[in-house]
């Protein structure tokens, strides 16, 4: 204490009245809640006193002094006597119930007394939104009913001829493994595995022609402006692609048209993204071709499950063989009929001259 009263009266003698003066003008200024007396200088230039410099340093102290200054009264420390002298005189009832070894916790949650009881936690809820957002991807609400029902029909021969190759593929199996098959013998069986095989490729074509002509109809309709060329191309390349399988092995085929299927998806799904097609377009396509892509995969499974056991369907390479191979045999004939002929014709002569 000795050495803070010491440093005041040092520090009022050398600065003398103007000290006096400015902190006279910082009370009035604080009073009105003036921001610019902090800047003031005294009477002969000096800075004001060094507490009304510290004031910049503690905003905190300063915002307090304007807010006493704006504000009558200080009501920090207002105390409302009436109301302390009623709840000093109001009684505390007991209650031994509510009084236990948890009865000064305080709820965060809940209120005490009020009871509530532990919501369900449903553990199924994310599977349940996933197959709901899948349900409204798929729902094909958009699609022309006309459209819809005409491309589900189309998918029949595509999943007939699929199943086909599986019970065909397994009946084959069983007749070897039990010397007769469950309804046809293996030898049935295996020709009609050969008759449904061209099916399912021939007409996989047909459709993939089709789906690369659609955009050949969207461009003269002039649906999403005209395109030309880059158009025209998708309608082009898809029957390039796909009538060139007809002429290969069985699983090639199948192969190459699950490759085609997933192109013009692909080609498709780019087209509806940059309005060359109707905004439901790729969805419908996606349905399309998943259920196709499943159809040939599981072709391509039964085929495999007895590519063992039985023959393999003449390719194009084996007849253009055998349709050569014929040719030589029919001018190799001739030639024997023919020289036949002449040795007859000369045998002849010589019997006439003798």
């Amino acid at each position: 204490m000795l050495r803070t009263g010491a440093s005041h009266f040092i520090r009022r003698t050398l600065l003398g009245p103007a000290t006096s003066s400015a902190r006279v003008a910082f009370t009035n200024a604080s009073t009105q809640a003036q921001l610019v007396s902090i800047t003031r200088k005294g009477s002969f230039g000096q800075p004001a006193d060094l507490d009304l410099a510290l004031v910049i340093r503690k905003p905190l102290t300063f915002a307090l002094q304007r807010y006493a200054s704006t504000h009558a009264g200080t009501p920090f420390d207002h105390i409302d006597k009436k109301r302390e002298e009623r709840i000093a005189k109001s009684e505390i009832k007991p209650d031994p119930e509510g009084v236990s070894t948890e009865s000064s916790i305080h709820n965060v949650f809940h209120e005490e007394g009020v009871e509530e009881t532990e919501k369900d936690t449903d553990m199924l809820a994310g599977v349940k939104a996933d197959l709901k957002t899948i349900q409204e991807t798929f729902a094909l609400t958009d699609v022309p009913r006309e459209a819809l029902y005409i491309g589900m029909a189309g998918l029949l021969p595509y999943v007939a001829t699929s199943l086909s190759t599986v019970y065909l593929a397994w009946d084959i199996n069983h007749a070897h493994a039990t010397g007769s098959g469950f309804l046809l013998d293996g030898k049935t069986a295996e020709l009609l595995l050969h008759i449904v095989e061209p099916l399912q490729i021939g007409y996989g074509a047909v459709i993939i022609s089709f789906l690369g002509a659609i955009h050949w109809g969207l461009e003269w309709a002039k649906y999403g402006g005209t395109h030309g060329y880059r158009r025209y191309a998708i309608g082009v390349v898809a029957p390039a692609v796909a009538w060139p399988t007809t002429l290969l092995p069985v699983e090639y085929a199948l192969i190459a048209q699950f490759l085609a299927f997933n192109f013009l998806y692909f080609a498709d799904a780019r087209a509806t993204v940059r309005g060359w097609a109707p905004h439901w377009y790729s969805t419908y396509r996606f349905v399309l071709t998943f259920v196709v892509g499943a159809s040939i995969v599981v072709s391509l499974i039964g085929r495999g499950q007895i590519a063992h056991e039985i023959g393999r369907l003449p390719g194009p390479a084996d007849r253009v063989k055998a349709l050569r191979d014929t040719q030589m045999e029919s001018l190799e004939k001739e030639e024997r009929e023919r020289r036949a002929q002449i040795v007859a014709k000369d045998e002849e002569e010589d019997d006439e001259e003798d």
